[in-house]
């Protein structure tokens, strides 16, 4: 486990980095070390040239210079182009205006940092000299990459001290100012002239992949036609114009006591005590076995805490599958293990899904692809960075002992490994009573479901009911879809959007679905009612974090244009009640069709469509003011409540010693 500050994350407050480098670099002279891509301080150059003056020096880490040989890394596909390294290529423009920005530079290449490749003897020497935190921590990092790698001992020629020898030069220099040429400890100097290659030959030909060029009377940033920056850009690890038949691609583009850290996790709380909570049912009668497929929203956590709260009479929650699809990365995984823990069911096994929409992820590489449906996400506020810290408050939510862990890694010299969402279903299937049938509630694009569909044909008989929330019937050319970062497609709903692929095939398939659709979420997703119910007692944990959760996004969306969407994660909840039994739901069964034909402007959209739809109940109209108490009441229900209500909790608990 982490030890954690008290500085956090919080929407709007958050310093841009455009912010930090205007403050710092504005005070006076000052180095910056660039151990990434370039692209955020060559928005400061271009957008500050007066302060360029203030920046002494430039150490980057990235390139490859010294020989006519490939000496690219990126792995996923050398047949493409072997010549580039991932810092660079992440963003060459960004690091063309670095390069060219006149201010005086030390590159340490990639031809230079994989000079030094993490021998064993290094390790092994690492492993026992471990003599202050940051040391553990570093050596616990590398160790978790060693395990994780799958290479053996190919490992210690493979890996390398990238970022770190760099930092480690640049220190040096730094620290000798009175050396002319860079002298340092660690590595020669020489000087060359460097550039950028930004663009393939022939330039000025516009083929659509050039965004600087194609469809702009004017170049951006007044580029020139048929200049270096005009040529075809490399659109993805298979571009064609890349690949040469027979041929190499050919697109270019702390262990010092001193400044130690002063705690780790276990001694900032001396009194920890790794403790699971998991219910004993007993001889209970346990409700409907239900599996929650889920994308991490932030409607899907309060979701969450309903489907907990339900009698377990009623629901039998028994697992949790999450699409990293959606409005999360797969990272926030460990929210769901926190908010599990709050609520003593560390029991609930959690599954990870395709990090890909269907048929986006590289047919070669698994792990990249394209990012065709996620773009419609937004990254930066009211998106992404949002979901991922659950608005700034997951912080707030109590440890759990559970977390994340990747492939391969060792714990106590026992594999270790974060559950898939496959593995996690087909291990409920296994424990399913004799003649049970599982309940599905879909929160997020349908990717899991799709994918257990593929793998488990001719089995219909161990599914119940699947309630999906999502999809769109317009009415009329008036009632727009909700996908607003996409203008072309004006009728879909995010759910769908997102893999319009995986919907095809679930609502091509036999199942018995429910589909709560966008236009009756609408109806109840009035922030100001829900929170006013929440407020009105607040008793329990778990409604006190509910509300604080809502009264968040009411506020962002009050304040500000970013956020005028957030009211759609209060909206998610329907589909809990429905489930739940809770509500007296008007249904109507009709003919429903997703369209997937890789079109931007229209896939993910629903329709009812007479002669190719499938038959599946649709939520037409429920009471809308039962929704709101229904919520707040089962929230502020002692029974089922959390058994932790926060870290600030586990920090006294941890911090003086058990009676």
């Amino acid at each position: 486990m982490r030890i954690k500050g008290r500085r956090n994350y919080n929407p709007l407050w958050q310093p841009t980095a455009q912010q930090v480098m205007i403050d710092r670099i504005s005070a006076g002279p000052i180095t910056v070390l660039l151990i990434g891509t370039c692209t955020n301080f060559a928005i400061f150059l271009m957008s500050n040239p007066h302060l360029k003056k203030n920046i002494k020096h430039i150490y980057i880490m990235g390139g490859g210079v010294r020989t006519k040989n490939p000496t690219g890394n990126l792995f996923t596909d050398y047949t493409s182009n072997p010549y580039a390294e991932s810092n660079m290529f992440g963003d060459p423009f960004a690091a063309y205006q670095v390069f060219h920005s006149g201010i005086p530079i030390t590159l340490i290449p990639l031809d230079a940092t994989n000079s030094i490749p993490i021998s064993k003897n290094f390790f092994n020497t690492f492993e026992q000299s471990q003599n202050t935190y940051e040391a553990q921590y570093c050596f616990q990092s590398l160790k978790a990459a060693r395990d994780a790698s799958q290479l053996g001992d190919k490992f210690y020629t493979r890996f390398f001290m990238w970022d770190s020898f760099a930092s480690g030069v640049a220190t040096s220099i730094m620290s000798k100012s009175n050396k002319p040429n860079g002298e340092n400890e660690f590595a020669e100097m020489e000087y060359m002239n460097i550039t950028v290659v930004t663009s393939n030959e022939p330039y000025g030909v516009n083929d659509g992949s050039n965004l600087f060029f194609d469809g702009h009377d004017i170049p951006r940033f007044n580029l020139t036609k048929g200049g270096v920056h005009s040529g075809h850009v490399q659109t993805g690890l298979r571009d064609p114009f890349c690949i040469v038949k027979n041929g190499k691609g050919k697109c270019q583009v702390i262990n010092c006591p001193q400044h130690t850290g002063r705690f780790n996790f276990t001694t900032e709380f001396p009194y920890y005590k790794k403790v699971l909570y998991k219910p004993d049912f007993g001889s209970n009668k346990l409700g409907k076995p239900v599996v929650f497929d889920m994308d991490m929203s932030a409607g899907d956590f309060l979701t969450l805490f309903y489907l907990l709260k339900v009698p377990l009479e009623v629901i039998n929650l028994k697992a949790i599958i999450v699409s990293p699809t959606g409005w999360a990365n797969a990272a926030t995984i460990d929210i769901i293990y926190d908010l599990l823990h709050m609520m003593g069911r560390d029991d609930i096994p959690v599954g990870l899904g395709d990090i890909f929409a269907t048929n986006q992820s590289d047919a070669i590489f698994s792990s990249v692809g394209d990012c065709k449906y996620i773009k419609a996400i937004p990254h930066g506020s009211g998106g992404l960075i949002d979901s991922d810290t659950l608005y700034g408050l997951a912080r707030d939510l109590p440890r759990s002992p559970r977390r994340y862990t990747q492939e391969n890694s060792l714990k106590d010299g026992t594999p270790q490994k974060q559950p898939l969402a496959l593995e996690v279903w087909k291990s409920v299937v296994k424990t399913l009573d004799p003649g049970s049938r599982i309940n599905i509630l879909t929160n997020g694009p349908l990717t899991n479901l799709a994918k257990i569909i593929l793998s488990e044909k001719n089995t219909t008989s161990i599914y119940q009911d699947v309630y999906i929330v999502g999809g769109h019937i317009s009415r009329g050319d008036w009632d727009k879809g909700n996908v607003f970062t996409i203008h072309s497609n004006e009728f879909a709903e995010f759910n769908m959007f997102l893999d319009p692929s995986a919907a095809k095939t679930v609502f091509d398939s036999n199942l018995n679905i429910t589909l709560i659709p966008l236009g009756i979420q609408r109806r109840v997703g009035s922030l100001p009612r829900i929170l006013e119910k929440l407020q009105e007692t607040k008793r329990t944990p778990e409604a006190k974090f509910a509300s604080r959760l809502l009264s968040m996004l009411y506020g962002l969306q009050q304040s500000h244009v970013l956020y005028r969407h957030v009211d759609k994660f209060s909206q998610e909840i329907l589909g809990a009640l429905v489930l739940a039994g809770d509500l007296k739901p008007t249904m109507q069964v009709k003919p429903v069709k997703v369209l997937a034909e890789g079109v931007e402007s229209t896939d993910g959209q629903t329709m009812i469509d007479e002669k190719d739809g499938k038959l599946v109940k649709i939520l037409e109209d429920v009471n809308y003011t039962a929704y709101y108490d229904l919520f707040a009441n089962r929230l502020n229900d002692l029974k089922q409540s959390a058994v932790i209500g926060s870290f600030d909790e586990q920090r006294r608990l941890w911090s003086r010693q058990p009676k």
